[in-house]
């Protein structure tokens, strides 16, 4: 929004700002922010930043925690949610005492694996389109305690409702996917949240509802710089949620909150661009694929069950991995096939815009994160030009749970859970280390936070334990 801190002071006195909001992100995907006055908003700022505790928010030791904030003046927008007109941006994370980059700071990271692509001379540029999928409920409630572990969720558009009498238009389990009204109840909803990603200056391509009956739907954004799409990332989700709060309803991007119904992934597509030239395309390639973008494909594949740890890194994200809901389970590419971990969208023919989509993450990632380890991965399939069929990868166009066990077993699978994820990140990420774009300390790190999460699970019985096994 703003090239420098002259201009942005231009704009808050011409709009009447009185407060400015900096956000920034921890390590493992969630936003914070702290808010200052108008009038601390200055050169100085830019230069001496904000002091917050890094060790609050994982990023830092308690006996080391000192941090500071630095605005990127370039994202810039007006926070529409609060009563006192205010400026937000997203902010860099900084070392307190030398005003240097953290090196653990999501943003930096994904900076430097894109530094690492335009230093290796394969493209200058990666390109991505995350697609956004996320429940709307009317109510939710849960409780964890010595003595009780459930939770509730629900919806006016689910068909669990339709005994109750009412409006009558409910839509059943899977039924959802461009449904219209009246069934579609939450199309205003959606409208007000793309308004007011617009408004704040993202450009969306479209929204619907998708195919979970109780209030799925899906935002998709046009293809967009690593960067940005980050940036993007993080608006959504805030924007998605402060508009379903503000009409009385919450949102969701869990992966997996109804039991046999769709979860939500967030399929990332991407391609390389070198000047203005898509390097992913070959007219004459299969599906218009490039032997560079097979190579990205085929070292995406290699390292797939360790990239999982990073794009799928909940719990949770493993109740959506199961067969049956268009949710990839198995290690294959392939043109149109929603089931694969990589689907060649039959759509994208243009020149530019060729490219294909890895399915398996989910929202619970941290999004600079996801992009930056897809990104080394398949820049390490480039430099060793994994062939992905000649690796067993595909493509595969067939339905693969109508084969045989023998035969289905040949494809390589996706992790079942996090605790396999996190072991193949363990055993394979010496690619993610290449051009120092991400560390072992900083591995290290999300690995330990990660199992801990893990182990909390694994330690608490759960409620359909009760019904299998109580009466035994």
């Amino acid at each position: 929004m703003f090239a420098n801190i002259d201009q942005a002071q231009a704009f808050v006195k011409q709009h009447g700002i009185r407060m400015v909001d900096l956000k920034f992100i921890d390590l493992w995907g969630r936003w914070h922010h702290v808010t200052i006055s108008v009038s601390e908003f200055n050169p100085s700022l830019m230069e001496n930043g904000v002091g917050f505790d890094g060790s609050s928010v994982g990023f830092k030791s308690v006996r080391a925690g000192d941090m500071v904030l630095i605005p990127d003046l370039s994202t810039g927008f007006m926070d529409s949610f609060w009563e006192t007109p205010t400026l937000s941006f997203i902010c860099n994370t900084m070392e307190a005492d030398t005003k240097e980059l953290f090196a653990f700071d999501p943003r930096e990271i994904a900076r430097r694996a894109e530094k690492y692509l335009i230093e290796s001379g394969i493209a200058d540029k990666s390109i991505w389109g995350p697609e956004f999928e996320f429940y709307i409920f009317n109510k939710v409630t849960f409780e964890n305690g010595v003595n009780v572990s459930v939770y509730r969720v629900d919806s006016i558009e689910s068909n669990w409702n339709s005994a109750q009498g009412g409006h009558g238009h409910f839509i059943p389990l899977h039924g959802g996917y461009h449904a219209i009204p009246p069934r579609d109840q939450l199309y205003n909803l959606r409208s007000e949240i793309v308004t007011t990603l617009e408004e704040i200056g993202l450009k969306i391509k479209y929204h619907h509802h998708e195919v979970g009956g109780p209030g799925q739907c899906e935002i998709e954004t046009p293809l967009l710089d690593i960067m940005s799409a980050g940036d993007a990332s993080m608006l959504i989700k805030y924007v998605t949620k402060m508009v379903a709060l503000k009409q009385g309803q919450t949102a969701t991007f869990l992966p997996k909150p109804l039991f046999g119904e769709a979860g939500n992934g967030m399929h990332f597509h991407q391609l390389l661009r070198k000047g203005e030239t898509n390097v992913f395309y070959d007219p004459a390639g299969p599906h218009l694929l490039s032997n560079t973008a097979l190579y990205y494909i085929g070292g995406l594949l290699t390292h797939a069950p360790a990239i999982l740890g990073i794009t799928n890194p909940s719990t949770n994200s493993y109740r959506r991995l199961v067969p049956g809901f268009e949710a990839p389970v198995n290690c294959f590419f392939s043109s149109g096939n929603r089931s694969a971990a990589i689907r060649v969208p039959k759509y994208a023919t243009e020149p530019d815009k060729v490219r294909f989509e890895f399915r398996p993450p989910d929202a619970t990632c941290n999004p600079y994160l996801a992009m930056a380890a897809m990104l080394m991965a398949g820049i390490d399939g480039i430099k060793k030009q994994i062939d992905p069929s000649a690796a067993g990868f595909g493509p595969i166009d067939e339905d693969i749970f109508s084969w045989p066990s023998e035969k289905r077993a040949s494809i390589l699978s996706l992790p079942t859970s996090l605790d396999m994820a996190l072991t193949a990140l363990e055993e394979d990420h010496q690619f993610l280390l290449e051009g120092s774009v991400f560390s072992e300390e900083m591995l290290k790190e999300w690995i330990r936070g990660k199992r801990c999460e893990e182990s909390q699970i694994r330690i608490r019985p759960h409620p359909y334990e009760i019904e299998l096994y109580f009466d035994l």
